[in-house]
């Protein structure tokens, strides 16, 4: 199975990277996590970003805030799919790093999650690796079984409390 990289501007961003780790845990799917700025290491994250796809990486999700412009110096090294987390700040409550995370330019896309978005960016990698590997597709279905299954389980109990 190929692996997943977690690739975080800043050790700040751990929060959100451990919701990704967590999830990619519970589908047994191999990963690795590294901090690298575009602005402060820039040829770190390009050199990485180069070799990622012969590093056996079939997905890379990238966690920033503020500029956030982190998903786009990796999409732009890789034809790899890019998963942009944007990351909230204490100036703009992540609404600048959402922005910068979506609107890149035509070629260069960046797939971007909700602000703190850890979790579905890794159940998105999680859809994109599954497109060539029947075993992890299974998984995927059985978690949204799962899922479905806990909300009724809900719906029955407020309708049994609330009548």
């Amino acid at each position: 199975m190929k692996k997943v990289a977690i690739i975080m501007g800043s050790d700040s961003d751990l929060p959100v990277a451990e919701k990704a780790v967590t999830v990619l845990k519970e589908f047994e799917i191999p990963y690795e996590v590294h901090v690298y700025s575009a602005h402060r290491t820039p040829d770190e994250a390009r050199d990485f970003t180069l070799n990622a796809e012969a590093n056996g990486f079939g997905v890379i999700i990238s966690i920033a805030g503020m500029a956030a412009h982190l998903g786009g110096v990796i999409a732009a090294s890789t034809t790899l799919p890019v998963i942009g987390v944007p990351c909230k700040s204490s100036v703009l409550d992540g609404m600048d790093a959402l922005l910068s995370t979506v609107m890149m330019p035509s070629g260069i896309p960046v797939a971007t999650v909700a602000i703190g978005g850890g979790a579905n960016a890794a159940l998105l990698a999680a859809e994109m690796l599954a497109l060539s590997d029947g075993e992890l597709s299974q998984k995927l279905k059985a978690k949204r079984e799962s899922d479905k299954k806990k909300v009724l389980e809900k719906d029955a109990a407020v309708q049994e409390k609330l009548g």
